[in-house]
């Protein structure tokens, strides 16, 4: 009639093995007793779990399909063969979501709540004895161990997970896990519904906590004595929700008239997962988290103010003023910000610091490749032409420098301002200072200008640039260097002072130099425009995403991004 296959799993009295029916052809699962001559007693008691687990006919309690007895006169039943994971195996896993277990446990629950109406309490429930099979369905396996309330009986003691457990039972005699069962459990073992209250209470602080509610070596002692049921004050790392975490309190509560009935349990599970939260508490979550977000950013812990603030709004969009704090926080630049925004912002520095130098590196090549065209037009002092472009070169490879490690300080920067200075009075000694000198000048301090060095230090700029400019004019004028300008008869007439000056080819050679330094100055601007123009459009678009997160108050955003400068 069957055949039989592997033992699949043993329990105090009994096994379960897979077998074949033969005469329907499926697959089912065998309970019988262990070994040849078992006892009265423990025929009685098996057949007395598998009557109850037939009369619970319940899509999560495995179907008793056939009683009997075999060749030797043992008792057995046949029961539906179930393939999946034991939720104590799930537990230990990273791969189930906690929604998945919760809905699990909610069925369960369910199939709780239907035994009890029919009378029994299931005295040994643990994640152990969970089936969750691939296809979403779930199983309470077990029921040897339970109690009918409507029948006069004494309990005896069924082996179970009690000894593999370290630590002292109570006098008496125990029935179901430690760790797991009800505090009046383990003193008595003619419990009502509440206890398998208290085992529900347990797995759902596992499945919240991720670890169980009582150690395994002092389990027993643990009951006894009580422990904190908050899974959200044991971790407060896993965000547990403030309803869930009242609810599993509720069901572990020490005496058993403070506990849910399994029905409720299951109904809140339920609402919780299908997103009816317990706005009240969470109005008065979001307003203490509100006042800590402004305690801390009164300290000047703006992290902690952020986080708190942010959170509050999650709970309670509602919450008033805590749109306007996270606003504030988010677009407001603090007095002190921390580490890890200045070396944000340093980078951030830094890289444009890179981008500069690069043009300037372009820019002063581009003054070096003057020689060959001052060579065509005609040198009167080669000196002075050689000196400018080796200077100019010099001043490419200190911008290369920069643009390698562009963390510098005032004094280094100062430098190589003043060597900026220096190749203006070359030049001015070379073309004179009224040619394409003055617009040289401006592109310099414009240059200069854009180092995160001289923007709050602005005049040190101005006057190296000032001074390199005006010096060869000063001593020129009190006769020290030779003359490259004069007034003459209301005219200002300007000499090249080492470039020969004749026809055709000098107009070609200013034109040529004022086109590079327009070129120069353009290329540079431009490139200093976009990158504003780049973080301004970067700034409103952060903003504006922002306010599409945050609640809006009689149709207007919260508050207006910033207007563009």
């Amino acid at each position: 009639m069957y055949a039989f296959g592997e033992v699949i799993g043993r329990g105090g009295m009994g096994e379960v093995l897979l077998a074949h029916d033969r005469r329907i052809g499926r697959d089912v699962a065998i309970k019988r007793l262990h070994g040849t001559e078992p006892s009265e007693e423990d025929i009685a008691r098996f057949l007395r779990e598998a009557r109850i687990q037939a009369r619970l006919d319940h899509p999560a309690i495995v179907p008793v399909y056939e009683l009997g007895r075999d060749e030797q006169n043992l008792p057995y039943f046949t029961m539906k063969r179930l393939s999946g994971v034991t939720l104590g195996d799930m537990l230990s896993s990273p791969a189930p979501t906690r929604q998945r277990l919760l809905r699990a446990f909610a069925e369960v629950c369910r199939a709780i709540d239907f035994a009890h109406s029919r009378g029994i309490v299931h005295r040994d429930l643990k994640p152990g004895n969970i089936v969750l099979g691939e296809f979403g369905e779930v199983y309470v396996l077990d029921w040897g161990v339970s109690r009918v309330l409507d029948e006069l009986e004494e309990d005896e003691v069924i082996p179970s997970d009690t000894a593999t457990l370290e630590g002292t039972a109570p006098a008496g005699k125990v029935l179901g896990t430690p760790g797991y069962m009800a505090p009046e459990q383990l003193a008595d073992p003619e419990v009502g519904k509440p206890a398998d209250i208290y085992a529900l209470g347990s797995i759902l602080f596992e499945i919240l906590a991720g670890e169980p509610l009582h150690k395994r070596k002092d389990a027993i002692a643990s009951t006894l004595a009580g422990v904190d049921a908050s899974p959200g004050r044991r971790r407060p790392d896993r965000q547990i929700a403030p309803e869930l975490d009242a609810l599993c309190a509720a069901a572990l509560a020490m005496s058993p008239d403070d506990r849910p009935s399994a029905r409720r349990l299951a109904d809140r599970i339920e609402a919780f997962l299908d997103g009816d939260r317990d706005i009240e508490r969470r109005r008065t979550m979001a307003h203490d988290l509100l006042w800590n977000a402004r305690h801390s950013l009164d300290e000047g812990r703006r992290a902690d103010a952020m986080r708190a603030a942010g959170r509050a709004l999650a709970l309670d969009p509602d919450t008033p003023g805590a749109a306007e704090l996270v606003t504030t926080l988010m677009l407001e630049p603090p007095h002190e910000p921390p580490r890890e925004l200045v070396e944000a912002q340093r980078a951030a520095e830094a890289d444009g610091v890179r981008k500069h130098a690069r043009t300037a590196i372009l820019a002063y090549a581009a003054i070096a490749s003057f020689l060959p065209v001052a060579a065509w037009n005609g040198v009167r002092n080669w000196g002075v032409v050689i000196g400018v472009v080796v200077f100019a070169m010099l001043m490419a490879v200190l911008a290369w420098r920069i643009r390698h490690r562009p963390e510098r300080t005032l004094g280094e920067m100062m430098v190589y301002a003043l060597c900026n200075g220096a190749l203006l009075v070359a030049i001015s000694r070379m073309a004179g200072p009224f040619t394409f000198v003055p617009a040289l000048a401006c592109f310099m301090t414009m240059s200069l200008m854009s180092y995160p060095a001289f923007v709050h230090r602005p005049w040190p700029v101005i006057a190296i640039i000032a001074t390199a400019f005006l010096l060869p004019v000063t001593l020129e004028a009190a006769g020290l260097l030779g003359v490259t300008w004069e007034l003459r008869d209301g005219e200002l007439i300007s000499h090249a002072g080492a470039l020969r000056v004749q026809g055709t080819d000098t107009v070609i050679m200013i034109m040529f130099a004022s086109i590079v330094t327009i070129v120069i100055a353009g290329v540079h601007s431009a490139g200093s425009a976009k990158a504003r123009r780049a973080a301004q459009q970067q700034l409103v678009t952060q903003a504006w995403h922002l306010q599409q997160l945050l609640p809006t108050t009689s149709g207007s955003l919260v508050t207006p991004w910033p207007a563009p400068a």
